[in-house]
């Protein structure tokens, strides 16, 4: 069974990616948890109610829109921090900083606290349709919280399978497997292979075949290493292939990723050839990446050229992000999960990275010689010399304030959070700067939805063109399209927190006081649920799971009403009463002794029993790496490894807190879960940065003093900000616009051409179409029924769809048609049995003759494979009698495939045939036959030209096909056939397993 659920991210323009798959026996995936800009927390309730029944959670990519929640899911749902969570290192490591990059750049990733919520939790608080919400924000999580968030994901590598363990509220995940493979796109970006008895799932979502500067292209057809025009065995025919439809209706660019890399240039070189400042949009962790690398590379290009007056040469290149310095030390040390040439192009540096001293010598060298600078004979291709680095708010002031061309790569790419929104409304009246956009996301409903972001916004500008084109030409004798804006408005809506006061406090106050209850209530459930948890498999039959759910329509983690759990807590403020605990009250409360088990069934009559159990793999126990840690890859905050933090514990209800803990102090210097949001000077934060109250020097590519940089001025750039309870205002301003407004698609996805070529190469037997707006999700489904000829006639003549095309919260059923059986083999039978290897694989075949075997005769221990289900009336009428059920007469029989008689042998032997096993790539025939000494080359579509008069091909079905001569009969006594074609033919059979049929 495979039932499949977009959460968030179908037929959608929000980009936010959520999705659920349920396999068979109860075992749930949750993969991602994105948000988009708006960071609506009613967007999450879905979430919410299945976060209790999950069983592993797969993370996808490092961007907004695949993990944006995460630490609010963290922080806010108590129980999501006990499933196993796995993704790639990149992943892991990139998206740890964006997360403190959002959190410190906008209060209002903090979220609004419902207002239906507050109703709950306060009886003085008494909504009327006139009042405007509050906007009271919950509290954000701390830098420190976050990296022990991310410290709790485990990391894999490509191609790695593994076998997850599940959560504690999980059924036993019967060998489900998970895969990693590169999907492109960012760093780390993952397509994951999920297998699960007869279901191999692949799901791939947002990713991108081209090889880019940095990144190698998806997996498909083995990434950069491979090269070959088939998807590689692993990914191949899955039985469903969940799929993005996103860039279904666009086009690449005609002449790849050179041209589109020369259109940016081109579009910089023109604007800051005038004295204009570009703003380049774009996200703080994954696409960044090939921005900066393109423009650090084109700025060492052009200024190596001493001859030529490119205005590069005078323009300034600055990245500007709260937290992309520990972004780039990261992508340093990943080099290996970068494409190759990237990877060569570190390996071909002279000079050890490690040398600062060696570092700053050259350095200072390189000024002087600025041909051998711009060579890149100093560094990696992260150490940048050109691309300064801007980490604070003031810097970016003061570096708008400045004249000069300059070009600014800023956070985000929807231009609602981080510096780009600023840094626009400060150069949106000069009709002399540009602004170029990079994605193309969240174009449709523009007009009447008043959530869509600013760049969303500008794209809609770019595509009317009411106010007319900028035609220039570049170098190459493109046409660069650059849309004038026309002076028309541009509202801008800009939160800010301020510190709450007299009601609202008191509101927020017992919204915390209630929530805690609530948390409290529900960790000693879990706590009780948990211990009884391995019994509670064996007794508990599938007809009562399902009576129970459906008595229960808010079973899947939807926490109770805070009202009845206040009341239930106001019979004793300190303990939880005999009700609640049951007999469990003899282990969880002290001094008591004795339980009254007159009356009671069940559980309620035994002594209770906790059974800790250890967790372990197929190895033994399970082995934390952090315990292991030397002392300098350690990552410490006081003498505390961040990577082994827990989230702070809060103390529970009636216990006793210190003053530093209550949350409730007002003095605008303690937050409400204990930590200072105002940093020591000098403190490390956990990813290594020096906090926000240490001074900011500029420093150049190699970690150098920048002398010559007038924003290099050394001062205390501590940013204020509303520390402790707070609630979010808005205020709104109108921007005049007169800059120009580009588009060039750095998005890195999947395009139309890409779609259409090589999902009919996968061969899914049934697709999933998410991650699309409805236009791109219908335009794909109806061209990929076409090519892949999925519509078909099942038994009763009803047309059958094979591609799905879900909406948000509509639940699919992609079950694999196909039924198992499992038969025992005889010992005779096995000991004939002849295995042959074909890539790894034992491949073997054979002929018996099926019986039944009483389950007398079976070894110990076999059991059949599926469990047969006996009718409640059957088993009543097998009690009533001595006659045994028919379902006991079918579990007291059991399938046997034996050797066949004498009498068969031989009418079956004309009938079977040799069966040719295996795969042989025409590309690996012709390395094979050229180390023989043959002429092997390429000739036409899919010919391979063996000899100069062999020619073999290889059809769509996989067939090979051999024509042409070169026989040569050398001794007529001895008819032995030499030859190219016997050669080629020869060679053929040695790459296949040849299996005998009789």
């Amino acid at each position: 069974m495979f039932q499949f659920t977009p959460l968030l991210g179908a037929q959608s323009a929000s980009p936010a990616s959520q999705s659920l798959l349920e396999l068979d026996g109860g075992v749930k995936v949750l993969i991602d948890v994105g948000w988009d800009q708006n960071f609506d927390v009613a967007k999450l309730k879905e979430l919410e109610r299945h976060v209790s029944t999950l069983s592993i959670i797969l993370l996808t990519h490092a961007t907004p829109a695949h993990i944006a929640a995460f630490a609010h899911c963290c922080k806010h749902f108590p129980s999501f921090t006990q499933i196993p969570i796995y993704a790639t290192s990149p992943v892991i490591s990139l998206g740890r900083t964006l997360l403190q990059d959002i959190y410190s750049s906008t209060p209002l990733a903090a979220t609004i606290i419902p207002q239906s919520s507050l109703s709950d939790a306060s009886i003085s608080y008494s909504p009327s349709s006139t009042e405007d919400s509050p906007n009271i924000l919950l509290q954000p999580p701390a830098t420190e919280e976050i990296a022990s968030y991310f410290a709790l994901i485990h990391p894999l590598k490509y191609s790695q399978p593994h076998q997850p363990l599940p959560s504690p509220f999980s059924p036993p995940l019967n060998d489900l497997t998970i895969t990693a493979y590169n999907a492109g796109h960012t760093l780390g970006g993952t397509i994951w292979r999920i297998q699960h008895g007869m279901e191999s799932i692949v799901y791939a979502v947002d990713w991108n075949q081209a090889r880019e500067n940095v990144l190698a292209g998806a997996a498909w057809l083995g990434g950069s290493g491979g090269g070959g025009a088939e998807v590689i065995e692993e990914l191949r025919k899955p039985t469903a292939l969940v799929c993005s439809a996103r860039g279904a209706e666009r086009n690449a660019m005609a002449g790849g990723r050179k041209k589109r890399d020369d259109l940016l240039l081109d579009m910089i070189r023109s604007t800051v050839a005038k004295g204009g400042t570009v703003l380049i949009p774009t996200d703080t962790s994954a696409r960044v990446l090939e921005l900066a690398y393109i423009l650090e590379h084109a700025w060492r290009k052009e200024i190596s050229d001493i001859t030529s007056d490119s205005p590069f040469r005078r323009t300034k290149l600055y990245l500007a992000s709260k937290n992309v310095g520990a972004t780039m030390r990261y992508a340093r040390s990943m080099l290996e999960w970068m494409d190759e040439n990237v990877v060569r192009e570190f390996e071909g540096a002279p000079q050890n990275p490690g040398n600062r001293l060696h570092r700053r010598n050259q350095s200072k060298q390189s000024n002087q010689d600025p041909v051998n600078h711009a060579q890149g004979k100093t560094g990696t291709p992260f150490d940048f010399r050109y691309l300064k680095i801007v980490e604070h708010r003031k810097r970016v002031e003061r570096l708008i304030s400045t004249q000069g061309p300059r070009v600014i790569l800023a956070s985000d790419t929807s231009l609602e959070w981080g510096f780009s929104k600023d840094i626009l409304q400060r150069i949106a009246a000069d009709p002399n700067n540009l602004i170029i956009l990079t994605e193309d996301y969240g174009v449709e409903n523009t007009d009447n939805d008043a959530n869509t972001s600013l760049a969303a916004t500008l794209l809609k500008w770019y595509h009317e063109r009411r106010d007319g084109v900028a035609m220039e030409t570049g170098q190459d004798g493109q046409n660069l399209e650059q849309v004038y804006t026309g002076g028309r408005g541009l509202r801008l809506n800009k939160p800010q927190g301020v510190p709450l006061e007299g009601k609202e406090l008191l509101l927020y106050q017992q919204y915390i006081a209630s929530l805690r209850q609530s948390q409290n209530f529900s960790r000693l459930s879990n706590e009780t649920a948990l211990g009884n948890s391995a019994d509670a498999v064996d007794d508990t039959s599938s007809t009562s799971s399902s009576s129970s759910e459906e008595s229960d329509p808010e079973r899947q983690g939807r926490a109770l009403n805070t009202t009845a759990k206040a009341a239930r807590f106001n019979r004793n403020k300190t303990e939880l009463g005999k009700e609640e605990l049951g007999v469990n009250i003899l282990l969880r409360q002290p001094g008591v002794y004795d339980y009254d088990v007159r009356g009671k069934k069940g559980r309620e009559q035994m002594f209770p029993f906790v059974n800790k159990r250890r967790r372990g793999d197929d190895f033994g126990d399970v082995i934390r790496p952090e315990d292991y840690l030397r002392a300098e890859e350690r990552d410490e905050i006081d003498g505390q490894d961040m990577r082994d933090a827990d989230p702070r514990k809060q103390a529970g209800f009636g216990q006793k807190r210190k003053w530093q803990d209550s949350g409730l102090q007002t003095n605008g210097v303690q937050q409400v879960d204990g930590s200072r949001k105002r940093r020591q000077p000098g403190k490390a934060s956990a990813n290594g940065n020096l906090a926000s109250g240490t001074l900011d020097v500029p420093v150049d590519g190699h970690g150098n003093v920048d002398e010559n940089d007038s924003l290099g001025e050394s001062e205390d750039e501590s940013e204020e900000a509303a520390v402790g309870p707070t609630k979010i205002i808005f205020s709104t301003t109108t921007v005049e616009t007169n800059l120009r407004v580009a588009y060039v698609d750095f998005a890195g996805l999947h395009d139309q051409r890409s779609l259409s070529n090589l999902v009919p190469l996968i061969q899914p037997k049934k697709l999933v179409l998410v991650a699309g707006n409805v236009s791109e999700t219908n335009v794909l489904a109806e061209d990929l029924r076409q090519k892949l000829k999925t519509e078909a006639l099942d038994d009763i003549g009803k047309g059958t769809n094979y591609v799905f095309t879900p909406s948000i919260g509509q639940t699919v059923d992609v079950s694999v048609d196909t039924n198992a059986w499992t038969v025992k083999l005889s010992e005779a039978l096995v000991r004939r049995l002849h295995w042959q290897n074909v890539r790894g694989l034992g491949v073997v075949t054979l002929m018996g003759h099926l019986a039944a075997t009483s389950l007398d005769e079976l070894p110990p221990g076999f059991s059949s494979g599926k469990k047969l289900k006996i009718t409640k009336n059957e088993a009543e009428e097998s009690k009533l009698s001595d006659v045994p059920s028919a379902s006991e007469k079918a579990l007291e029989l059991a399938p046997t495939l034996d050797v066949l008689p004498a009498n068969m042998v031989a009418a079956t032997r004309s009938v079977a045939q040799p069966l040719h096993v295996g795969d042989l790539r025409l590309a690996d025939l012709r390395k094979l036959l050229q180390s023989t000494g043959h002429s092997a080359e390429f000739r036409g579509e899919g010919t391979l030209l063996v000899d100069g008069f062999v020619a073999v091909r290889k059809s769509g079905t996989g067939k090979i096909e051999i024509e042409g001569g070169g026989l040569n009969v050398p001794d007529l006594r001895t008819r032995t056939l030499e030859g190219s074609f016997y050669a080629v033919k020869r060679k053929i059979y040695d790459g296949l397993a040849v299996i005998a049929g009789g």
